[in-house]
């Protein structure tokens, strides 16, 4: 509203204060021009009078001062002269309101009687009769008489009135000048207030690069330089301070380690990715609803009580759906308070699965060389002590040391490619491949194998696209082992089923049996180098070296492609992968 803003509180200011001055100014002028007016008829009756009385006491001629008296006195006033001889001469006069002064009412009237009785001296005196306001002056004869002046008030009080309402008329036309001076006045002071105002309007709305005219010289304008100047430092810290913000917002989401900030309450502040899907297991895990607001984790709590409490870091582990973590938590410092804290958290279920599996892979080549080479001892001592005596029983030895020292080279040859594989120094020898006859060529191997096995092995093709680009080699490695694990875990009556599909993009084939299956949470590992499933589900004169999924992964994603399995236990596996059919 206008009157809310400083152009109306300035200009209702200025208009109240000049208007109250007027009112006072107005009040006392008409008090004054009322008495002023009274006082100056009184004065001019008094020469009046004086006058007349002079002329009276002058002993001239009745009839020449009546005739004087005509021509001194007033038209609006009446001249009634008392003689010593009681005779009386009464003037004439143009306001009617005077008529009712004439012989009857200065020999009948009582005021009439008590001003002739009254004038000792030169005096006046107010009365009223029929209504009428009228004022008269006397003045006393030597001889005795007196002459009197009268003349009515409205004439006065019409010039009074005449006199207020321009006195009125001038108040009035000198507060609308006010009134228009002061919002001119006040606007022209405001304006620039008013740019300050919309500028810094802009300036919450984030627009540093508002400035602010600068129309004058005096202290506003200099307000407006340096509102100028404000603005130019503040959207040179806002800029500094929104580069260190994305700076550390970009440091903080491209952290691997999920990042909480936390005040005292326990309320996320910031947080990152990482801490976001940590966050999302753990309510997923703890069956939070996921209508309602997310928990924070207990163990995050209890550190963050315990950092209060005790103002340290502290360490904690988690275990959130199979996995491991370790948070670091850190106290923040307001000055020597602490106003909560940050917390590091970090997934060490990696680096303690490589560090089992370093240790098992020791344990596993261990294992797999101590039965070979324990082997390999106990024949060649066989031999060497003569305990076979006939040469077929020598025979029979050399070739079980033979097959177990190949054992040893191939588990050996197996654990350098995988070794390469791993370190990425795998050699592709890429050809074009005709893929449904190379598909043919490698189940068709496994006929002789599957007859002694009683299983029953078919396959079922797909093929949009005849050509594909890989190393068939490797490929072939990859197929054969696992047809030949379908195979090994498979009953008798057992059935082994390969499914190959191609396009002009990939080519994907399957491997499914109805064996044993994997346990659920075997899974997982089924691809690391040493896995073994249950040793009971497993013939025992055809346990492999545990290497050979670990190396056909490794080979399919040299391919670019992917490999998976699914197993259900007692219902058979499906191991599947899919590589593109033109390599890159």
């Amino acid at each position: 509203m206008f009157w809310k803003s400083v152009v109306g509180k300035l200009s209702l200011t200025i208009l109240l204060l000049v208007s109250f001055v007027l009112c006072v100014l107005m009040f006392f002028l008409m008090q004054f021009f009322e008495n002023y007016h009274i006082q100056e008829a009184e004065n001019d009756m008094s020469q009046m009078s004086a006058k007349i009385s002079s002329l009276v006491d002058s002993d001239y001629d009745s009839e020449f001062i009546e005739d004087a008296t005509e021509m001194l006195r007033d038209p609006s006033s009446r001249v009634v002269i008392y003689y010593a001889d009681d005779e009386q001469w009464i003037s004439g006069t143009e306001d009617t309101d005077l008529n009712f002064i004439n012989e009857s009412w200065i020999l009948n009237d009582e005021e009439a009687q008590d001003l002739t009785d009254q004038v000792t001296s030169q005096s006046s005196q107010g009365f009223v009769v029929n209504d009428n306001e009228v004022i008269s002056v006397g003045s006393p004869l030597e001889n005795g008489g007196a002459v009197f002046v009268f003349k009515s008030l409205d004439m006065i009080n019409e010039t009074r009135d005449q006199t207020t309402k321009l006195i009125l008329l001038s108040g009035g036309i000198a507060i609308l000048l006010t009134t228009f001076f002061a919002v001119f006045l006040s606007s022209r002071i405001t304006a620039p207030l008013i740019k300050m105002r919309e500028a810094a309007y802009n300036l919450t709305r984030g627009e540093f690069n508002t400035k602010v005219p600068v129309l004058t010289r005096d202290e506003i304008g200099d307000l407006a330089v340096e509102f100028n100047r404000m603005g130019n430092q503040l959207n040179y810290h806002i800029q500094a301070l929104r580069q260190e913000k994305e700076q550390l917002s970009s440091i903080v989401s491209s952290m691997a380690d999920g990042v909480f900030t936390l005040n005292r309450d326990g309320e996320i502040i910031v947080i990152n990715p990482p801490a976001e899907a940590y966050l999302d297991n753990w309510n997923y895990e703890h069956k939070q609803d996921e209508e309602k607001e997310r928990q924070l984790p207990k163990e995050l709590k209890d550190a963050l009580n315990e950092v209060i409490a005790e103002e340290r870091a502290v360490l904690k582990e988690s275990v959130v759906q199979g996995r491991n973590y370790v948070m670091l938590v850190t106290p923040l410092y307001d000055e020597s308070h602490v106003r909560g804290c940050v917390a590091v958290i970090r997934d060490m279920t990696e680096e303690r699965r490589l560090d089992k599996l370093r240790k098992d892979f020791i344990a596993n080549v261990s294992h797999e060389l101590r039965t070979p080479i324990s082997m390999l001892q106990g024949y060649s001592e066989a031999i060497v002590d003569d305990i076979a005596d006939t040469k077929e029983d020598k025979n029979e030895l050399a070739k079980i040391i033979y097959e177990e020292s190949l054992r040893m080279g191939r588990l050996v040859n197996e654990l350098l490619d995988l070794a390469r594989m791993e370190a990425g120094q795998i050699q592709l020898h890429v050809d074009s491949v005709a893929v449904q006859a190379f598909i043919e060529r490698i189940v068709h191997k496994f006929q002789g194998i599957t007859q002694d096995n009683e299983v029953e092995l078919s396959l079922t093709l797909d093929m949009h696209e005849q050509i594909g680009e890989m190393d068939a080699d490797r490929i072939e490695q990859v197929l054969t082992n696992l047809i030949d694990n379908a195979i090994r875990h498979s009953d008798k009556g057992g059935k082994v089923e390969v499914h190959a599909l191609s396009n002009s993009d990939f080519l994907h084939v399957e491997v499914e049996d109805n064996g044993s299956g994997i346990p659920e949470e075997d899974l997982p590992f089924v691809f690391e180098r040493f896995y073994k499933a249950d040793k009971s589900r497993v013939k025992k004169e055809k346990q492999g070296t545990g290497l050979g999924l670990a190396i056909a992964r490794n080979i399919i994603e040299a391919h670019q492609g992917k490999i998976q399995v699914r197993s259900k236990l007692d219902f058979g596996t499906t191991f599947s992968f899919e590589i593109p059919m033109k390599h890159s």
